[in-house]
Order: structure tokens, then C-alpha cells, then sequence
């Protein structure tokens, strides 16, 4: 289908009829709904009918807390038809931390001036504790009792490119989440981007699979939006199911021969781990042209690992596509060429730390290996840039700046925070990267930096160097500096499995001094879920610094 429209509102009108191509929702139980799209539009006018009769206008904001696929995608679709403006919200069911969590759910509602907040009978109790918080009244609706019976009259109103589609809120991993403001226009000129011959290349065959949460960008665009822009057919997991059973992900794409899926660097790993061997062979993933991996930095050998892992059952190692996005750009940024060996870059360490990217050579004390997530799409443009703003050249490290169609306007009701990021030259993204035969290697980022000695060293390096160690929970080690009499000094705080936490801490400061030459000043243990993280799980390392400093980071004896 080449006409996708200008807005998602005439895209959905576009889709083929037939009862063939549509979306499938996998639920708890296993059991599966399959909504055709032209099901799939006749529900969402009718969920918009409702919304309107809550009183819901073009341009109100309402809040969706939202955690099953199918409630979740219908009712987003409800709002865009209504053209209200949906607010993806984190769910949350279980009163754990609920004082830490309702602080976010009311400033973000605060912020988006959502006062209808859409939940499930399941998580009613925790997002009823909103209610006068701030000052706000808002009206808490489940959609079990919202879209019952016959929808009343309803006439929906006209829908342009440049209306706002839906507020995306940042994850929060270096402040309070933000609320970018995407529009239709971004959503189209995006998804034809990643989805058009210089990314994806969407072919007529397509299937997508995904669990990725569908209240951020990754999951809701790329797999909601996205798919609806360009018919492709769908199958949508609850996130809760590969939480529990990751491997049930793996089995989903070999169920329905599935072309395109993605996922964060940390799930590749964890489904290697827990898939046994002898159970491979017996899953099909020959249709599996595209394995996408973002949203969090991205490390070689887990690719690799995965590659090698699941060869068996027909993966191919040109499947695994690294790439680069955020909100602000809407979603998509960078992608590797489709069907092409995934690049590593092998560069000095030592270089590095100086912000030059050097390649490795025999005589190198250390080597770092960083992926290449890609070239910028048509239309878009990408620069590096030092402190002042100005171009750096190639292999030389720097803040990424991107522009183009896909730049989102800004955060809404936060002009500072527009004004620092989204300048007349481009987008800054905060993120260290430099370009390698015009590919984007990305680095870290700016705000995370850790700088020893006047050497710079980027944390993910130094976590991934221990998160291999018997007893580290992969994936859940945060390194960050302190200043200690004017020195910045190396701090490391990692989740234990089991195991001894002094011996811990001595192999911690052991392979950090061996691969890098620092020796932190002090090495924390801490016990599963202790470190703070964000909705989306990304490590919150400002939040981890202020809980060392203030003595509040819970630590084995």
C-alpha cells in the first residue's frame, strides 16, 4: 500500500478490507483476539463516541493507564479518531513504591492537564489515589464500565497533519519525564522513513511481533502507529508475559513466522540465557528478516550471542539490526542498512577516553567495541558537534544532532527545556556519539559522562565489563562519579543475585582496574529491584548518585 495518508485518522481509513490482514492480541490466558482492520476502525469510532460522551473535545488531553494490548490500542485509536489527545501512561497495579509511582502519574497528568484518566478495573484502586493530588480533580474511569452498551451519537471531527496525534512522555532516566508533543505530520514522516526503502523496506509479506511496552515510543510507534501507517499485519503481547516468561517471545515470532520484531539490548541477552540449547531447533525463525535492537545502548556481543544462539532455527545473522532513536525525533533516528553484517567498530580505549575514535591496533591496552546503529534517513540530517556547536569530523566524538520532518516541536508547557534541546540548527539529543564511513557510533551520554584524570569514560562500558561476573544480575550495574575533595572519583553499585558481597566487590574493583585502569572508591552491593530504574527499566543513575550520597542505597552487609 503506497498512499498511507496524511494523518493516522485517514490511514486507518486507507487499510485493505477483508478479514486476512489486522491485528491480533495475544492475552494473559493465551487465548487470542484478532480484530480485521476494517473491525479494528468501527471499534475505534466507537470507543471515540464514548470518549466525546465523557465530555472529551478535540484538543483535551486524557490519560491512558492502560496495561492489556488490546484495551490499550483500541482505546488509543478511540481518542485519535475524537482527535482527544491520548497521554500513555506507565500502569501500574500493585501499591509496591505506589508514593514514588502516583508522584509520576500526577505530574505527568498535571503537565498533559489530562482530567479523565482511562485505567482497568485491575489497576482502578492504585490510579484512584490521584484524586486531589495537586489540587486537580480528575475523574478516574475504568474502560470496562467506558465502552459498554451502544455508543451515543457522535459526529468525529476533522483531523489535519499538523494536530497534535498524542503526548509522549520521556522515560525520566535523567529528570522529570517530559511531554513531547507529536503530531500527525511527525507520526507520517517517521514512519515512511524507517519503514520506507532506506530502513526497513516493507515488503507486502510483513509480520510484526512485539512486546514492548505501548505506553513509550518504541513499542506505541513503531508497532501501533507505525504498522497502521504502512499495513502491516500485527501480533501484540502484553509486556507482563515476557516479563514472566521471556521465552514465550521467541516462541510467538516462530508461531507466527514474524518478519519484523525489536527489542532493547537486555532482552537479546536474557532470552539467550534462558532458552535452553536443545529446545532451538525446534522453533522456525527463518522468516525473521528483521531483529531490531535500541532504546538503550546497544552491546556487541549480546548480537553476536543471540545470533549464534538461535542459527538453528533458521536466524539469520544479517537479521539483527542496530539503530538509534527518541521521542523528540518522534521515534527513529538512525538505522542500519537492512540485510547487511551488523558493523563493529574496534577502537583504542585509551583514544577514546580522549574522544578520538581510533581504530584498535596490536599495541592498544584496551580495545572497545562500539556498534554502528547506521546512516540518518532521507529528508533527515545528523551532525556531531563539540561544546561550542561546531561540526566535529569523522572518528571524533561528540554531541549527535539531528534534524529534519520527524523533529517533534518541543516539550509541552516546558519552553526551557524546548529552548536547550530542540534549536534552530537541530535537535540536541544529549547523546555522545561520533560518525565512522558516515555510520553513527554512539557513545553515551553527555549528562552520564564520567570523566577521571581528564579521561573520559562512559558508563555502560564500565557496567558491561562486570556484568558478566557469578552473582551480578546481567544488566542491573550502574557506574557514576562522585567528587570527593575536589577529585571525581568512580562509584559502582551492582544488584546481586546470590552469592558473597565482599567477594563481590573485590572482583568488581578487579576487572574495572584491569580493563580500564580505575579503581573505584567504593563498590555498593545491592539485592534484586533495589536499584532505581525507570518505567521502562533503564538504569537511573542520577537517581542511583543521590541515593549513595545521601546514605539511602540499600546495601548487603
Amino acid at each position: 500500500m503506497d498512499d498511507t495518508g496524511t494523518t493516522i485518522v485517514s490511514a486507518l481509513a486507507r487499510l485493505p478490507r477483508g478479514d486476512t490482514r489486522g491485528y491480533r492480541f495475544l492475552r494473559r490466558d493465551r487465548t487470542e483476539a484478532f480484530y480485521p482492520y476494517e473491525a479494528l476502525e468501527a471499534e475505534a469510532y466507537r470507543r471515540a463516541a464514548f470518549l466525546h460522551a465523557l465530555g472529551l473535545r478535540k484538543g483535551d488531553a486524557v490519560a491512558l493507564v492502560i496495561a492489556e494490548p488490546e484495551a490499550f490500542v483500541l482505546t488509543l485509536l478511540g481518542a485519535v479518531v475524537a482527535g482527544v489527545v491520548p497521554v500513555p501512561i506507565f500502569p501500574r497495579a500493585s501499591f509496591k513504591h505506589v508514593d514514588s509511582y502516583l508522584d509520576t502519574l500526577t505530574h505527568i497528568t498535571d503537565v498533559a492537564q489530562a482530567d479523565v484518566v482511562l485505567c482497568m478495573e485491575g489497576n482502578r484502586e492504585v490510579v484512584a489515589r490521584l484524586d486531589g493530588r495537586s489540587g486537580r480533580a480528575r475523574r478516574v474511569v475504568t474502560v470496562e464500565a467506558a465502552f459498554e452498551g451502544t455508543p451515543p451519537p457522535f459526529t468525529p471531527p476533522a483531523i489535519a497533519p499538523e494536530d497534535v496525534c498524542f503526548l509522549q512522555f520521556t522515560s525520566g532516566s535523567t529528570s522529570k519525564p517530559k511531554g513531547v508533543v507529536v503530531t500527525h505530520a511527525n507520526l507520517v514522516a517517521n514512519a515512511g522513513a524507517f519503514l520506507g526503502p532506506h530502513g526497513l523496506d516493507r515488503r507486502d509479506d510483513e509480520v510484526a511481533v512485539s512486546w514492548l511496552p505501548l505506553f513509550h515510543d518504541m513499542g506505541l510507534i513503531g508497532f501501533v502507529f507505525g504498522t497502521i501507517l504502512r499495513d502491516i499485519p500485527a501480533v501484540l503481547m502484553p509486556t507482563e508475559t515476557f516479563a514472566r516468561s521471556p521465552g514465550l517471545w521467541i516462541e510467538t515470532l516462530s508461531t507466527y513466522r514474524a518478519t519484523i520484531t525489536f527489542a532493547p539490548n537486555f532482552a537479546y541477552g536474557l532470552v539467550t540465557k534462558r532458552i535452553k540449547d536443545k529446545d532451538v531447533p525446534s522453533l522456525d525463525l527463518s522468516r525473521l528478516r528483521v531483529a531490531g535492537c535500541g532504546a538503550e545502548p546497544i552491546r556487541a556481543a549480546t548480537l553476536e550471542e543471540f545470533a549464534m544462539k538461535f542459527a538453528p532455527a533458521g536466524l539469520r545473522r544479517e537479521a539483527m539490526l542496530p539503530c538509534y532513536g527518541m521521542a523528540e525525533s518522534t521515534l527513529a533516528i538512525t538505522f542500519h542498512p537492512v540485510g547487511t553484517p551488523m558493523r563493529v567498530d574496534e577502537v583504542d580505549g585509551d583514544a577514546l577516553a580522549q574522544g578520538r575514535a581510533e581504530p584498535a591496533t596490536a599495541q592498544s591496552r584496551s580495545v572497545v567495541r562500539v556498534v554502528g546503529c547506521g546512516k540518518p534517513f532521507p529528508g533527515h540530517a545528523l551532525r556531531i558537534v563539540d561544546e561550542a556547536g561546531h561540526d566535529l569530523p569523522e572518528r571524533r566524538v561528540g554531541e549527535v544532532v539531528t534534524s529534519g520532518p520527524s523533529v517533534t516541536a518541543g516539550y509541552l508547557g516546558n519552553p526551557e527545556a524546548t529552548a536547550e534541546c530542540f534549536r534552530p540548527d537541530g535537535l540536541r539529543t544529549g547523546d555522545l556519539g561520533y560518525l565512522a564511513d558516515g555510520h553513527l557510533h554512539l557513545c553515551g551520554r553527555m549528562k552520564d559522562l564520567i570523566i577521571i584524570r581528564g579521561a573520559n569514560f562512559y558508563p555502560q562500558d564500565l557496567e558491561w565489563s562486570v556484568s558478566d561476573l557469578e552473582g551480578v544480575r546481567r544488566g542491573n550495574v550502574v557506574a557514576f562519579s562522585v567528587v570527593r575533595d575536589g577529585t571525581e572519583e568512580l562509584v559502582v553499585a551492582a544488584e546481586a543475585n546470590s552469592g558473597d558481597a565482599s567477594r563481590l566487590r573485590t572482583e568488581i574493583a578487579q576487572t574495572i582496574a584491569a580493563t580500564f585502569g580505575l579503581t573505584p572508591v567504593h563498590v555498593a552491593i545491592v539485592g534484586v529491584g533495589e536499584l532505581p530504574k525507570t518505567s521502562s527499566g533503564k538504569a537511573q543513575r542520577r537517581k542511583t548518585r543521590a541515593a549513595f550520597e545521601a546514605g539511602e542505597l540499600p546495601e548487603h552487609p
